[in-house]
């Protein structure tokens, strides 16, 4: 009944995000869920994980080189072509960039373990990224727009260490003495995970609801376009390069999910409100198109 329910979450993520953008009362206030919510996913995931698991994932450091070769590489100039394409302003296109130059987000994670991709290295793959971004994404910054951002490097590793470590870790302890009893129960993990991500998606919109309604046409499709390059490039190069489907799948979320939160902080301290613009609507539509992708993906496997 569960795995039944589960098969269908980009459609409850849908109807969700319709009610919550309708009715943004009823999420406005639960902001303060959405950090909770993130540890709740991450410690479903983790209780699915083994030490095993990351063992096996670092002994691959070829993939993990090419993920985030490809994020670093694509996603910045993919956002430079399509505000250009889209002509958007230079104050949108500062924030297209920076959405691009960023490292992967947790959201990443979380939408490779509902696909049931390779979570191990996903998350392996986000806090490589993570430590590049602080000397990268400066210098990606300064290419596309003429001007460097300093990284908060601490409260990144910091936010990385609590919403993302901490939970996995005991979730990967309960594993290992409890497996047997948690074996039995990945799908109602699994379950748990999908209603929190649907959750957090409709709390994103719930508050970004005056930002979406008075969205123009060209930076929505100019999100939409960009994060649809990252997903697909990252899947066909990765192919490409004789990797199996699941790595595939791996690449591809990670190099198409961006760290967007972070694009919206640099953004409102280094340039202007309207420059912030681009990542809070992409951290709405990432988390839309990596739920649709991630029910797609399931189900197939």
């Amino acid at each position: 009944m569960l795995k039944k329910i589960s098969a269908l979450f980009p459609l409850w993520a849908i109807i969700f995000s319709i009610i919550c953008y309708l009715q943004p009362s009823l999420v406005v206030d639960l902001k303060g869920w959405i950090i909770p919510l993130l540890i709740l996913i991450m410690f479903c995931m983790g209780i699915t994980l083994k030490v095993e698991d990351f063992k096996r994932v670092l002994k691959k450091p070829k993939i993990i080189a090419l993920a985030v070769s490809l994020q670093f590489l694509i996603m910045p100039l993919a956002a430079f072509i399509v505000s250009k394409s889209f002509n958007l302003s230079t104050e949108l296109l500062v924030g297209m960039v920076l959405v691009g130059a960023v490292s992967g987000g947790t959201a990443s994670n979380v939408i490779a373990y509902l696909a049931k991709a390779d979570v191990a290295l996903s998350i392996t793959m986000t806090i490589v990224s993570t430590l590049l971004s602080i000397l990268i994404t400066p210098y990606l910054t300064l290419i596309f727009v003429g001007q460097t951002v300093p990284v908060p490097a601490f409260n990144m590793l910091l936010s990385i260490l609590k919403i993302v470590f901490v939970p996995v870790v005991i979730g990967i302890v309960l594993n290992h003495f409890f497996h047997k009893f948690i074996e039995k129960r990945h799908d109602f993990f699994a379950f748990l995970s999908i209603i929190a991500i649907v959750f957090i998606i409709g709390i994103i919109i719930g508050i970004n609801q005056s930002k979406i309604s008075s969205l123009a046409l060209s930076l929505m499709l100019a999100i939409m376009f960009h994060n649809i390059i990252g997903l697909t490039l990252g899947y066909y190069i990765t192919k490409f390069m004789g990797y199996d489907k699941k790595s595939c799948k791996t690449v591809a979320i990670e190099v198409g999910m961006q760290n967007s939160g972070l694009a919206v902080v640099l953004a409102m301290k280094y340039f202007t409100p309207l420059s912030a613009l681009p990542g809070a609507i992409f951290s709405i539509w990432h988390n839309i198109s990596g739920s649709i992708i991630a029910g797609y993906w399931a189900k197939k496997e």
